[in-house]
């Protein structure tokens, strides 16, 4: 696996181009009423464009602090995923991770899981990952030049204000409304709030807020509210910020005495088995990789699921706890089997489970679709096979 899959991504989000393009010829839009703090008024182009250029420059503040990222989207109990940075994990509760900023080639994330902690530390040429539970240092080889870049590094587990504003960013057009709100406060900033509200019928997103920082321009926060409720479904954003050099001895990395040291070139956590021991990975039994059906807010993610799990609820909870069937699709789908309600179409036959704000589907053909919509909207990209 090549440095850079799975990554944490504060880069300039491409689509951001297209977005400010479709709110120009749209006409200004202009918050009616300015909150506590009153930043200057800008129409959502020109917040958008001025952000995209900061962006695309590259001339990104150094910059430390905390991020918070809280799930609350009504999931039945699932079986056990791996800790805070297994995806699955991600899907409830709260998680946190800290992050310290020092330049193209000086990085450094860290997430604690109860009484352990991951790191990933860049500094020049020398990149680790630290895995305190299994005390061992992992030396990265082969990272490319600029490996240290926010939009460069891999870390998998880690959801950042930056790349929620990214997938934001990369499902508004045409059917979006996109306007700017109130100032809001996040991590003692000023920060303008741009506003995405889907206009798609078979979305089960209300509206999508991004907070960005009224001086650097960076995403602070970005909260996402489902359809007939008042709290955010989803939430990621800093809890502490400063925009400062931070300290060199952040960046800098020894193995503890003791600690196993191995080689890698990617970190192990970003691995994924393919159907072999009795794995599964994220890209199904068969190795085929995720695919798209549909555009924007009415994205569907179609996955292979193994077969194995269809029925079998009892010795795939307890395969899935002992470690043995991955924490990705393999878990889900298991929660699945124990919740979900039996449908079927022209499409085909399988389960359903909705939350407020995803929906997925366990077809009996080995499949699982999920997304942010409606089951009337799954059922089509069932049915596009």
């Amino acid at each position: 696996m090549r440095i850079g899959t799975r990554a944490v991504r504060w880069g300039v989000p491409v689509a951001a181009v297209a977005v400010v393009a479709g709110i120009a010829a749209a006409g200004p839009v202009i918050a009616a009423a300015q909150g506590e703090p009153s930043l200057p008024r800008r129409t959502a182009a020109e917040l958008l464009a001025d952000a995209a250029e900061r962006w695309q420059s590259g001339r990104l503040p150094q910059m430390s602090g905390t991020i918070v990222e809280t799930a609350s989207l009504g999931l039945p109990a699932l079986p056990a995923a791996g800790g805070a940075t297994s995806p699955l994990g991600l899907l409830s509760g709260s998680h946190q991770a800290k992050v310290w900023y020092g330049g193209p080639d000086r990085l450094r994330l860290m997430v604690p899981d109860e009484m352990s902690e991951s790191d990933l530390v860049v500094n020049g040429d020398q990149v680790w990952w630290w895995d305190s539970a299994a005390n061992t240092a992992t030396r990265i080889k082969g990272a490319p030049d600029g490996a240290g870049r926010p939009d460069a590094v891999p870390y998998a587990g880690t959801v950042t204000p930056r790349q929620a504003a990214e997938e934001a960013l990369r499902a508004a057009g045409a059917d979006t409304e996109i306007a700017v709100g109130e100032d809001a406060s996040v991590a003692g900033r000023a920060a303008y709030q741009v506003v995405l509200t889907p206009k798609n019928a078979g979305s089960l997103v209300k509206e999508v807020r991004l907070a960005i920082d009224g001086e650097t321009l960076v995403p602070l926060r970005v909260q996402l509210y489902a359809k007939g409720t008042a709290e955010p479904a989803f939430e990621v954003g800093f809890d502490s910020v400063t925009f400062t050099p931070p300290a060199p001895e952040n960046f800098a990395f020894t193995p503890p005495p003791g600690a196993k040291v191995e080689e890698s070139t990617a970190p192990p956590i970003a691995r994924v088995p393919h159907g072999k021991d009795g794995e599964v990975g994220l890209d199904g039994h068969d190795g085929a990789a995720p695919r798209v059906v549909g555009d924007g807010w009415d994205r569907v993610v179609v996955v292979s699921v193994p077969k194995r799990f269809e029925g079998d609820v009892a010795g795939a909870a307890d395969r899935a706890k002992g470690g043995r069937d991955g924490d990705g699709v393999a878990s889900l789908a298991n929660g699945m089997l124990n919740a979900a309600t039996p449908v079927s179409g022209e499409w085909g036959s399988g389960r359903l489970i909705r939350t407020k704000l995803v929906t997925a589907l366990l077809t009996d053909d080995g499949r699982l679709l999920a997304g942010a919509v409606t089951p009337e909207v799954l059922y089509a990209a069932a049915a596009a096979k």
